[in-house]
Formats: structure tokens, C-alpha cells, sequence
């Protein structure tokens, strides 16, 4: 068509951007823009269309939400009538999975330039040979103007994003928040992935050491993943998305989407360093100049935003690959304050843990949080997990037990809380990133194999006694609050929660998995 604007560099989709009055340069030179209504993910707007494929695979409910073959059709056919009609629209050519052997092309279409950068940051880039021939697997279009009759199209609200397998397309309307585009993607080859080709796809970050030992970072969104992952002393693998394989960990994308509240050169120089031309900038605020990024500021939201594409770091790992991994950390946003900061977990405890997911949405990640939320969500990652989350744990199991390619095999898995210590949300403190940083490293170069270790009692899990550059006292959790009593009630508290939560994957756990439940002491009506 004459409208489409066809994989345009992104100083084109800059210049579109600013000539549109849709954005604007900052001080270091990034585009920032503002995303309109939805400053997060909608997730409960986010729809399945249930056919053939998808009626007996999806693990439907709350999170993959059913929708008919005919509403999709209804609000295809409005939204390509729509894209008929606009002046420009703006098209990329990229695909998913830095390996090659489960490589998926994606084709996205959207109505504003810069969201159209953002897939340009975020997939990866095919280089010239492979335009020439680039036929798409999957197509996304992505357009705010197009909104759902809900009463029409059997959807919740105006806004919508809909998977479809059959058709291989997704439809976005009714929202600019760029996530949604990302997190489409994502969904496909969590669907795709485990089933075809036995690949665990994961909502994790992943680095490498200098020796080539690989550590991945599971967490949902504001717990740490991308902060941690971007070590000066490691190669970045990739933020977010990766698939582990039986040869290699790789990452999906091409590029990070890193929170930028409260962001420092001090904190976190890599990704300070790399807000530069060519990144967005999503619903920040400025300083008095009107140009320089004030990253405190959460007028608009608190989930403020970058992408850029991963070579704006600079250490990072050639071709988004990496060997089977050494270290696995869950990282967990306790907002009870009860978890250790770091702990070992045995074999069993890491499929419990994993299974139970547990976190705190941090404020502005989705619409309506406003204040850190205690949640589980399935595998860190469950809104964007079309199978039962089971089917993810033992895809987990086995490639734990077949453990790593170096050293003595043995894969270490280790909970870190980034949240609460001395008492809850709005008593305690947010744990120190600096004591966090120490600790990870202590774990990653195997100095945590050498200390003595301490048994939670009601949790089980094994606490370091000593950390280099670690205050004692800040190890064990019970130690921080003031009334010990109080922080036994509270962990009996989030243990019966761990409990209730895990009981609707009981019947398909095993004994051994099960037996890695916290245990209360005292009974709980």
C-alpha cells in the first residue's frame, strides 16, 4: 500500500516522531513520548481467540481470557479498514530468538513512528540479505485509534490485545502502551516453544561471566532483573525474554525496556549510559529546561520507561547466546519483609518456588497499582503464559537435573529478595541494590559454596551466616525487626498464603515438590 512507511531507520522514526508533535528530544538525545491513557499493561484485556488450536492446549481462566473466532474477525476487519485509511503507516521487519534453530519472523505494523522504533529497539534486526527474502511468521498490528465496541465484540473495554494462533496475528487497539506489542510476542513463543521444540522460555534476564558461566535472573517486572543483570563485570545476554535450550541460553529480543524510576549514573551507569539517540523515553518528566530527564518524577506514572537496542550497552554477549547456565536466581520483591535477602534452595524448594512465583506487583507496572501488591504469578512470569504453568516447572525440572556444561554440573538456585527488610511495606526499608549487588556476586563466584549456612524454620530455606560486604545482621530476616514476635506472625502469615496458593497445583506436584512447602507452627483458622 502507498501509506507504509517500510523499516525506516530510526532517525527517520525520530524525525517522523518530533514533526508530528508526538515527541520530543531529550538532553542526552533519547526521544521521549508519552504513551496516553495506559502507562502499563491491561492484562485484563488480553485475549485468546479459542479454536482448533487452542481450545485443549490453553490453560484458560483469568489470565489466558477466551475470546470467539468472530469478534477477533470483527475487529480484524475494522482495524485493516482503518490502516486503509491513515496517510502513513509505519511497518517492521524483525524477528525473535537469537538462535537461528527457533528463529520466528515478525512483521509490525503501527500507526505512530515511535512505536514502530520501539520494535525496531526491542526485536531483533535482520540485516540486508534477509529483507530481501523476509516473509513473516507472525504479523502484529498495533493501533490506539482503532477501540472495541465491547458490547459488539465481547470485549471488557475499548482497548484490547488478541493472540491469534490460527491466523498468526495479533491486534492491539485501544492503547499506545508499547509493552503490550513486546508481551504479544512473547505469549507466541511461550506457546510455541515448549510444545514444538522442548524449549523452556523464560521471563528472566541472563548474563555471562569472563570464564563463560551463564546466570540467569527470574523476576516479574520492578524486582531487579534488568538492574542486576547489566554487571560491568559481565556480558548481557539480554533483560527480559530468553528460551534455554539443550544447547544454549538465548535471548528473544533484540533489544531492554528498563523501568527508569529514581535511574542514576551512580546506581546504574550501563543503563543511564545507554538513554542516548536512538532510545525511547516513555512518560517521563523534565527538569525546569524543558529538556533534561528528571527521573523522579512520577507526575504521569511511576512505571517510567526506556528501550533501546541492546548494543547501546557495551558489554554484551555476540550474538545473544550463552551456555547452559551455572546460577538461577528468583528474584522476589517481598513486600512482607520476611524473606531472607539471599538463599539456597534445594532442587525441590526451586520447582516450589517457581510454581508459587511469588512477588509484589510494584506500582505502575499495570493499570490500578498504586502501592506494592502481594501476588503469585505462575513461573515470574504467568500473565504471559498461554500453557498450565506446570508444563513450564517440569521443562525446569529436567533441565536442572541435566544440570550445567562446566564445573561439577551442578546448576545452584538461590531466592533473592529485592524487596522489605526490618518489617513490611510502610514500616521496614527497601533492601540496599549495593548489599543485593555483593550478595549475587558472592553466589556467582562461589564464595557462598564455602560458608556456613542457617535453616529458615518455618520457610526451609538455607541462609548464609556471612557474606563479604554484607552486614550479619542483614542475612537473617528476623534479626531486622524490632519485635521478633511480630516478624514470626507475619511469616506465618505469608507461609499459610505460599500454602493456599500452591494448593491448585497439589494434584499435579509430586511428593518430593510438595514436601518443599513452607511448615507452620502454630495452626492457622
Amino acid at each position: 500500500m502507498s501509506n507504509q512507511k517500510i523499516n525506516l531507520q530510526p532517525a527517520a522514526l525520530i524525525e517522523s516522531t518530533i514533526r508530528q508533535n508526538q515527541g520530543q528530544l531529550s538532553s542526552s538525545g533519547a526521544l521521549a513520548v508519552k504513551t496516553g491513557k495506559f502507562t502499563g499493561r491491561s492484562p485484563k484485556d488480553r485475549y485468546i481467540v479459542k479454536d482448533d488450536i487452542t481450545a485443549n492446549t490453553v490453560d484458560w481462566g483469568d489470565i489466558n481470557i477466551p475470546i470467539e473466532s468472530t469478534s477477533f474477525d470483527a475487529l480484524y476487519d475494522k482495524m485493516i479498514n482503518y490502516v486503509n485509511s491513515r496517510d502513513e503507516v509505519y511497518v517492521r521487519d524483525a524477528y525473535a530468538c537469537a538462535n537461528p534453530n527457533y528463529r520466528l519472523n515478525v512483521r509490525v505494523h503501527t500507526e505512530y513512528p515511535w512505536q514502530n522504533l520501539f520494535a525496531y529497539n526491542m526485536f531483533l534486526r535482520p540485516t540486508a540479505k534477509d529483507l530481501s527474502n523476509f516473509e513473516p511468521d507472525w504479523e502484529v498490528f498495533a493501533f490506539p485509534g482503532v477501540k472495541a465496541d465491547p458490547q459488539l465484540h465481547e470485549t471488557r473495554q475499548d482497548n484490547f490485545a488478541i493472540i491469534n494462533f490460527t491466523k498468526k496475528v495479533i491486534i492491539i487497539g485501544g492503547t499506545a502502551y508499547t509493552g503490550e506489542i513486546k508481551k504479544g510476542i512473547f505469549s507466541v513463543l511461550n506457546f510455541v516453544l515448549p510444545v514444538e521444540n522442548k524449549v523452556l522460555p523464560m521471563h528472566c534476564s541472563a548474563n555471562t561471566g569472563a570464564e563463560g558461566d551463564t546466570a540467569l535472573f527470574f523476576g516479574l517486572s520492578g524486582t531487579g532483573k534488568t538492574t542486576l543483570s547489566n554487571d560491568p563485570a559481565r556480558r548481557l545476554i539480554g533483560d527480559d525474554e530468553h528460551g534455554w535450550s539443550k544447547e544454549s541460553v538465548f535471548n528473544f529480543e533484540g533489544g531492554c525496556y528498563a523501568k527508569t524510576i529514581d535511574l542514576s549514573p551512580a546506581k546504574e551507569p550501563q543503563i543511564f549510559n545507554a538513554i542516548k539517540f536512538g532510545a525511547l523515553l516513555e512518560n517521563v518528566g523534565f527538569e525546569e529546561d524543558g529538556c533534561t530527564v528528571d527521573y523522579s518524577d512520577v507526575d504521569i506514572t511511576q512505571n517510567t520507561r526506556v528501550s533501546y537496542p541492546i548494543y547501546h550497552i557495551e558489554n554484551i554477549m555476540y550474538k545473544s547466546r550463552g551456555d547452559l547456565p551455572e546460577n538461577i536466581f528468583f528474584l522476589t520483591c517481598d513486600a512482607f519483609g520476611v524473606l531472607p535477602p539471599i538463599s539456597k534452595l534445594t532442587p525441590e524448594q526451586a520447582m516450589y518456588h517457581f510454581i508459587s512465583g511469588y512477588t509484589a506487583k510494584i506500582a505502575g507496572t499495570e493499570e490500578g497499582i498504586v502501592e506494592p501488591e502481594a501476588t503469585f504469578s505462575a513461573c515470574f512470569g504467568a500473565p504471559f503464559l498461554p500453557l498450565h504453568p506446570t508444563k513450564y516447572a517440569d521443562l525446569l525440572g529436567e533441565k536442572i537435573k541435566k544440570g550445567s556444561r562446566s564445573g561439577d554440573g551442578t546448576i545452584n538456585v538461590w531466592l533473592v529478595n529485592t524487596g522489605w527488610t526490618g518489617g513490611a511495606y510502610g514500616e521496614g526499608s527497601r533492601i540496599e541494590l549495593s548489599y543485593t549487588r555483593a550478595m549475587i556476586k558472592a553466589a556467582l563466584t562461589g564464595v557462598l559454596n564455602k560458608v556456613e549456612y542457617r535453616t529458615h524454620p518455618i520457610f526451609g530455606l538455607q541462609i548464609p551466616k556471612t557474606c563479604p560486604d554484607v552486614p550479619n545482621a542483614v542475612l537473617n530476616p528476623r534479626d531486622t525487626w524490632r519485635n521478633e514476635n511480630e516478624y514470626d506472625s507475619v511469616a506465618e502469615d505469608l507461609a499459610l498464603r505460599f500454602i493456599k496458593n500452591f494448593e491448585r497445583y497439589a494434584e499435579q506436584a509430586s511428593e518430593a515438590i510438595l514436601s518443599a512447602a513452607p511448615k507452620l507452627k502454630t495452626v492457622n483458622s
